[in-house]
């Protein structure tokens, strides 16, 4: 599960709470969501149908999506979240809907995307703040770069981070996680870990070549999956060994674990939105290290808590050095990424579109 879909989850049960009278209704994939319809925590969830293969599933199903959410939900208000399905922005409008975009990254900078993938991309950026009647950034710098490039828009441009304190709530998704350390062969504190999809500009393949030459006494652990297995997350997964541990997808109590028992969370991502994976670390007490990229260093720790993006030999030397330099003060964490805060900054966007 990525960045969007943990904002998802943690976002609308807290909107349903405080918008008792409106009713909530969550499209997502079929090839993700197994069920037809749904329910979690008040909210209505409906898998649609989409196209095969990366370039066309996500259009495919924001079309369906738009549809369904206009003939069948009757719905006033489309909140999209990513620029590529902004790009039926303009078919929501003349439907007579009011459009809300979440901008979580750009999406266009990511390597999986060939020329004409990046330029719908680049096109669906456009029609968000064409055709948004808010819009929604993740991170303090890239509001601050829309604002830049899109002055008519800036009045409609709002700052709203991700939260951090999902993993404080009681779960319910693992009972046994006491044995999760074990399953995997893990000893507390005497390993490395990172969170994220098994893509090119998370940099995990950094990471793993910079472990491999510091040769320090630690495993690493890597916490996540591609969406398909293709030439990339495969050249990862052959990496596998005693030392450098895949587990999978973790959510919850298991992620909660995995995270506070280890000595360093590492972030080696050449893009992101606002990591909620990094801000979960924080609040799990653990050690973060992240690459200097701006979305990163959005979060406003410590110099010593980045390294230079893409250079394993820095990074190689930080994950010989002691693990407490790179402490982070959790108690700020919370108070300035928490889904409760999230949730009302949220509401005054929704009340201040009149549907």
């Amino acid at each position: 599960m990525g960045g969007v879909e943990t904002h998802c989850e943690n976002l609308y049960p807290l909107l349903k709470k405080l918008r008792r009278n409106d009713s909530f209704t969550i499209i997502g994939r079929k090839a993700y969501l197994p069920d037809r319809l749904s329910e979690y925590q008040g909210i209505r969830i409906v898998s649609l149908a989409h196209a095969r293969g990366r370039h066309f599933e996500t259009i495919t199903n924001a079309v369906y999506g738009v549809l369904y959410a206009r003939f069948v939900v009757h719905a006033q208000l489309l909140h999209l979240h990513g620029i590529g399905p902004a790009l039926i922005s303009p078919i929501a409008k003349l439907l007579g809907m009011r459009i809300i975009v979440t901008y979580h990254s750009k999406n266009y900078e990511h390597r999986k995307w060939n020329w004409f993938g990046k330029c719908a991309l680049r096109v669906g950026e456009l029609c968000s703040i064409q055709f948004g009647d808010e819009i929604i950034a993740v991170s303090r710098s890239l509001a601050m770069d829309l604002k830049r490039r899109f002055p008519q828009a800036a009045n409609k441009i709002h700052f709203i981070p991700n939260g951090a304190d999902h993993l404080l709530r009681p779960t319910t998704e693992l009972c046994d996680v006491p044995d999760i350390l074990s399953k995997y062969d893990l000893v507390k504190g005497r390993y490395i870990v990172t969170v994220g999809r098994l893509v090119p500009e998370k940099g995990f393949h950094d990471l793993i070549q910079a472990f491999k030459a510091a040769d320090v006494d630690y495993k690493l652990v890597i916490v996540g999956d591609s969406e398909r297995r293709d030439r990339y997350s495969s050249s990862l997964l052959a990496e596998a060994s005693n030392s450098i541990v895949f587990t999978g997808v973790l959510k919850g109590d298991a992620l909660q674990s995995i995270l506070q028992g280890a000595s360093l969370f590492v972030l080696p991502s050449y893009n992101e939105g606002l990591p909620i994976a990094a801000l979960e670390a924080a609040v799990a007490g653990t050690p973060v290290l992240l690459s200097d990229i701006q979305p990163n260093r959005d979060l406003g720790l410590r110099p010593e808590n980045y390294f230079k993006v893409g250079d394993v030999g820095q990074l190689r030397h930080r994950l010989t050095q002691d693990h407490a330099t790179y402490k982070v003060a959790r108690d700020a964490v919370l108070q300035d990424y928490n889904w409760a805060n999230v949730c009302a900054q949220t509401d005054k966007v929704y009340s201040s579109v009149h549907f």
